[in-house]
């Protein structure tokens, strides 16, 4: 569930908002903390208290920040699953006691394997193949995402057609 957009709320807000939809649904809620796109952060905080809920399960952090990650793992320990939303961050997050990572995944395979290698105890293995791939991680938010992902699935023959307005083909550049 993403964080609401447009009309910017409080932490209270997001407390509300999750809880309502958690409350509305037999499904296990992941909390999606994508400030660059909604406008609003889920403070360490917050997570912690929605954490409580039992509905409530993970997180997808996708702030780029390392530091709030190691405090939301800190506070809310196992009562919340931890989920990379940079695929240039899986290893920090996994470190940190992270799950895995929840994004759009070029090359799926490698990526699969960042978090294999990690969990079958091959902590540098998964660190140099991580290293490996952000040179590509990066062309990969060349333009807004999924746009670059979408070109690049095409490119490789998966016919993912393309992308949804407002979001248009990459220019050649």
């Amino acid at each position: 569930v993403v964080t609401p957009y447009f009309n910017k709320t409080s932490q209270a807000g997001l407390i509300a908002s999750y809880t309502a939809v958690a409350d509305a649904t037999e499904l296990p809620v992941i909390m999606y903390n994508v400030p660059s796109r909604t406008g609003v952060n889920i403070a360490p905080e917050t997570a912690y208290a929605l954490s409580a809920h039992p509905k409530i399960n993970a997180i997808k952090e996708a702030s780029g920040n390392i530091s709030q990650v190691a405090q939301i793992a800190a506070l809310c320990g196992d009562d919340l699953n931890i989920y990379s939303g940079n695929d240039d961050q899986i290893v920090p997050l996994l470190a940190l006691g992270g799950k895995g990572v929840l994004s759009a995944h070029v090359p799926p395979q490698q990526i699969h394997d960042i978090c294999q290698l990690w969990f079958d105890g091959k902590p540098a293995e998964s660190a140099a193949l991580q290293l490996q791939l952000l040179e590509l991680c990066n062309v990969l938010f060349c333009d807004v995402n999924p746009i670059p992902v979408k070109a690049a699935m095409n490119l490789l023959g998966y016919q993912a057609g393309p992308c949804r307005l407002p979001l248009v083909a990459p220019s050649e550049t």
